[in-house]
């Protein structure tokens, strides 16, 4: 099975970004960082979503990534769904903290309970098709709307939205120029999906 080992972000300044994953998240080799090749504006076509277990753990981990430099994009709120927030890393990447728990009933941890990588695509059957035939099982499919993957232990979840959806979830416009500025470690070989998104065979270490 094709999984994601790893995610590798473009920036600007790699050594600042790579301090500020580590104060903000602690999610240790899933997330490296490199030197941005190309600039980007706007929207990258995609955001990375860290599930938890309660509403007192998202505003920690927002806090956290607030102290550490990020802005936030939508301050983390209840809705129908439960509650979470979106910041924006110094380096640009959209990170989603939400939990669908709406009350809290312990003491609010650091504890991730899923990474969650979602790409923002043009045609989701299409690319949904592309990643089958890759080796990924479909674990939720919502027709043209939205697609998860089957993750292994330890994986960093692929979820496939709309790019319009996608950005408005975010609370971003859609429009972007440049390059995705990510690279996804994993599976058995290097590729690019239909929508640009390349892959690479992740190394042990960052």
């Amino acid at each position: 099975m094709t999984s994601i080992d790893s995610v590798t972000l473009g920036a600007d300044d790699p050594a600042a970004a790579t301090r500020f994953y580590d104060a903000a998240f602690g999610l240790g080799s899933q997330v490296r960082v490199r030197a941005s090749e190309t600039p980007a504006t706007g929207f990258r076509g995609f955001t990375l979503s860290l599930t938890v277990s309660q509403p007192g753990t998202v505003n920690g981990l927002v806090d956290a990534a607030v102290a550490a430099g990020a802005s936030v994009v939508k301050p983390a709120t209840k809705s129908f769904w439960g509650y979470g927030g979106v910041v924006r890393a110094p380096d640009g990447a959209l990170w989603k903290i939400a939990t669908s728990a709406k009350k809290d009933t312990g003491p609010a941890t650091r504890q991730i309970d899923q990474f969650v990588l979602l790409l923002g695509v043009e045609d989701v059957v299409a690319t949904k098709k592309f990643y089958v035939a890759r080796g990924l099982t479909v674990g939720k499919s919502f027709g043209r709307k939205y697609v998860e993957f089957e993750t292994p232990p330890n994986s960093v979840k692929l979820a496939l939205y709309g790019r319009r959806a996608l950005a408005k979830d975010a609370g971003v416009p859609p429009e972007g120029t440049g390059p995705h500025g990510l690279t996804i470690g994993g599976g058995d070989g290097a590729f690019t999906d239909p929508d640009g998104f390349a892959w690479e065979v992740a190394t042990a270490v960052r």
